[in-house]
């Protein structure tokens, strides 16, 4: 219901007449994809770890709320956990992990992270994306870790929600032509006609309406509301989710776009 509907917004933008869409267009649209690859991604990952459990296995956390983070570092703690603890600990560690002098320890985060990129594909943007996440990793240990830690702690938040907001463009684009008119695009003001983007496609508004709900449901709002009690309350709450699942496949048997990021992994 979430991954798929936000993702609508990412497309229409990115694959769509460049001249119709300005800067504001473009910001939602790397928002709309941020919140897309984390629900596609983090649900397939409940649903492994559900169906692993049916079978007898318990399959760790995968995700850990990572929009939450207030730096690269804390991310990459909380993103795709399963694989950060395979490079590090069969990469990072033996190529001597942080306990070697300055230079050799940059290039093992480069190498890490020139690795991770070309582990999602065989594409020169999914190289930038790792070398910026080395970039960042390296600022934040060797000075901007320091200023952050001075700064309030929604500061640190919209840092971290920012750079990893543009990690995703990145991330996303494999074409450099596209890469590079939606970067500029988001730094250099362009009007957006709102008539122009509804006449391109109106199902955009629809995308729009799921895009604040998306946003909400990524940080552990579910984890804080309140939760009936007893018999009875239990019986309510697993209606609820057979409610949910029902919602799900309709939305699912009625669209025929059905994107799946991970499919591509």
């Amino acid at each position: 219901m979430l991954a798929n509907n936000v993702a609508v917004f990412a497309e229409m933008v990115y694959g769509g007449d460049p001249s119709v869409y300005g800067t504001a267009m473009y910001w939602l649209a790397a928002l709309s994809y941020t919140l897309q690859i984390y629900f596609d991604f983090s649900g397939y990952s409940d649903m492994a770890i559900g169906l692993g459990r049916m079978f007898g296995f318990h399959f760790l956390e995968n995700f850990n709320y990572p929009y939450l983070s207030r730096s690269a570092t804390e991310f990459w703690r909380r993103w795709h956990i399963s694989l950060s603890s395979w490079f590090r600990d069969y990469i990072y560690i033996p190529l001597g992990g942080s306990r070697v002098g300055k230079a050799k320890w940059v290039r093992n985060i480069l190498v890490v992270w020139g690795l991770t990129g070309f582990w999602h594909g065989a594409e020169w943007n999914f190289l930038l994306w790792g070398l910026y996440y080395a970039a960042l990793l390296v600022a934040e240990k060797f000075f901007l870790g320091r200023w952050l830690e001075k700064l309030p702690s929604l500061l640190r938040w919209l840092y971290a929600f920012f750079v990893v907001n543009l990690g995703w463009v990145l991330f996303n684009l494999t074409d450099f032509a596209a890469l590079s008119h939606a970067l500029r695009t988001m730094f250099v003001w362009q009007e957006t006609s709102l008539a122009n983007v509804i006449c391109a496609d109106s199902e955009i508004l629809l995308a729009l309406l799921f895009l604040p709900l998306a946003f909400l449901f990524s940080f552990p709002v579910a984890k804080k509301l309140p939760r009936p009690k007893g018999v009875a309350g239990a019986l309510a709450e697993d209606v609820g989710y057979g409610l949910l699942f029902l919602l799900s496949i309709l939305f699912i048997v009625s669209s025929v776009y059905n994107p799946f990021i991970y499919f591509r992994f």
